[in-house]
């Protein structure tokens, strides 16, 4: 290989699924995403979102998973979020379509008359639309790895695959490349890996006119070669293009994985990249460290939407990722905030190293979050508290020390005396739900001497948010009085991003407006995950 990359124009890889969802389509865009980073190549990643939602904002996280939030403010999928986490490039509103947004873009076109009397249809009109997302993500890249959601058969699906057949066509021969991603299952009655739904799979890619250059299969075991020759004869991809990708117990070891199968050689050749040799060492002393830890952690997770851990995974990922920066295995509990209402705080709460309360949306389970956080706060348990989880942090240290024995959020009660929570000014006049949130990127300034200025070692910082109520500054005073330290408001002073308690009142007891997980990697962890999981350590070796 040559010593420097060379790429003339933006290349494409276009990563597809099929036999079922769920197999990890983001993660295999994301892991393919890291090893051409790691070649020194400028790369860029987009996920095609084939359901008719303008975003997944509005959507229950316990049906979509969480909603990843980009530093210009768009609501995203989750695949993003491990794009974010593999590769350094940042996502924006670009990196992500939905069929809403694009017929939406479509029917607006054609109000404005830019179709000139035409009759529109999904081909040309709407695939034309597909096409431009995707090459106006490219820009700048030496090369954009495109996933399309959803799995090939689907109907709704259909308009996407038509859309990248057309720019393989529209294209240099060697610009684009399809991987795509499919399931080996293994029949135990018969003791042996199944292809046939993967030949059946690929069957109808080519149908539609995609012959896939690449297969990744997903299998509970690494596959033979006798598979691999099986799979070339009836899928038309050389046998040398099969890669397997079996079940791991963590998912940063898949770029290794990959890369082992020869899958970044692979691609290389086929878009036709003079690279370096990936350099892996980073993505080899994380898996290591989560492999050898020194110590382990207990973290509790007291929210609504427990049912699917999906709802949590930035956050999740994130607390692995403090773990890693402590070299500690971090064992994430989670807990329903409606059994910690109904009195089992001790029980469910009691043997853990930390307590963690999250964002969320909704009056259900918010006594449950309250009563976590009395409890920790009673015991000095470090205590992290995320947007509503902060909220909910507020209205226990209220109730508890500044004569407010109501104080709750105008979320849950707008008519509420004692709001210590309150609806932002300019969103009192919003009534469609979607967009109306402070979203996005907003400067925090830290207060001098506190622990979360010590924690980042810088006074002004930047970080996401996705909320809509707000500390009510008509309480400011009365609660800095009752012993709350407001650590981290906005440049202008006006909104509160963050508060604590002094360490000589509790070990770790903080609580932040915005998303932090949003900005952790396992390649560079974020502070605060750092420095809450080294508190959770401190507590349970004294405790122990």
């Amino acid at each position: 290989m040559a010593t420097a990359t060379r790429v003339k124009h933006t290349k494409f890889i276009f990563v597809t699924g099929g036999v079922v969802s769920s197999l990890g389509k983001g993660l295999c865009a994301a892991s393919m995403g890291a090893l051409r980073e790691a070649r020194g190549l400028n790369i860029g990643l987009q996920k095609l979102d084939p359901y008719l939602n303008v975003d997944p904002g509005t959507m229950n996280p316990t049906q979509h998973g969480e909603v990843f939030v980009t530093d210009d403010g768009a609501e995203t999928d989750l695949d993003l979020g491990h794009y974010e986490r593999f590769v350094s490039h940042r996502m924006t509103r670009h990196s992500n379509y939905t069929s809403g947004q694009i017929y939406e873009s479509v029917i607006r076109k054609e109000r404005r008359g830019e179709y000139l009397g035409q009759t529109v249809q999904v081909i040309p009109h709407v695939t034309n639309e597909i096409r431009a997302s995707i090459l106006a993500a490219s820009e700048g890249l030496d090369l954009l790895i495109v996933e399309i959601g959803g799995t090939v058969g689907d109907i709704k699906s259909l308009p996407f695959l038509e859309a990248i057949r057309q720019l393989r066509l529209q294209l240099d021969a060697r610009d684009t490349v399809f991987v795509h991603l499919t399931l080996l299952p293994f029949i135990k009655t018969a003791g042996e890996i199944k292809t046939k739904p993967t030949q059946h799979s690929v069957m109808k890619m080519r149908e539609i006119g995609i012959q896939p250059d690449i297969l990744v299969c997903r299998t509970e075991e690494p596959i033979s070669r006798a598979t691999r020759d099986k799979l070339a004869m009836f899928t038309n991809v050389r046998a040398d293009s099969v890669m397997s990708l079996p079940d791991q117990d963590t998912i940063y070891k898949v770029p290794l994985v990959l890369h082992g199968e020869g899958l970044d050689d692979k691609i290389c050749e086929l878009l036709n990249i003079w690279s370096r040799e990936p350099k892996l060492d980073e993505w080899k002393r994380i898996v290591h460290t989560l492999e050898n830890p020194r110590q382990r952690v207990s973290i509790g997770v007291v929210g609504k939407y427990v049912d699917l851990a999906e709802s949590y995974k930035s956050l999740h990922e994130a607390l692995i990722h403090g773990g890693i920066a402590n070299n500690a295995a971090v064992e994430i509990v989670y807990v329903d905030a409606e059994q910690v209402q109904a009195g089992g705080a001790d029980v469910q709460l009691g043997r853990l190293g930390g307590v963690l309360v999250p964002g969320g949306f909704g009056e259900r389970g918010s006594e449950g979050k309250i009563a976590a956080i009395r409890f920790a706060r009673e015991r000095k348990i470090p205590f992290f508290g995320i947007c509503l989880g902060m909220q909910m942090a507020v209205c226990e240290y209220a109730r508890s020390f500044a004569d407010l024995p109501g104080a709750h959020s105008s979320e849950f009660d707008p008519n509420l005396d004692g709001a210590v929570i309150a609806l932002m000014a300019e969103q009192q006049s919003v009534t469609e739900k979607g967009g109306t949130m402070r979203l996005g990127a907003y400067d925090c300034e830290l207060a001098p001497g506190s622990l979360v200025a010590r924690i980042y070692g810088k006074s002004r910082i930047s970080e996401r948010h996705r909320h809509r109520f707000e500390f009510n500054n008509r309480y400011r005073e009365r609660l800095e009085r009752a012993g709350l330290r407001l650590s981290g408001v906005s440049p202008d002073g006006s909104l509160v991003e963050m508060i604590e308690l002094a360490p000589e009142t509790h070990p770790f007891f903080v609580g932040c407006q915005f998303h932090p997980e949003f900005k952790s990697r396992p390649t560079a962890p974020h502070p605060l995950f750092t420095a809450y999981i080294a508190a959770s350590l401190q507590y349970q070796r004294t405790r122990t």
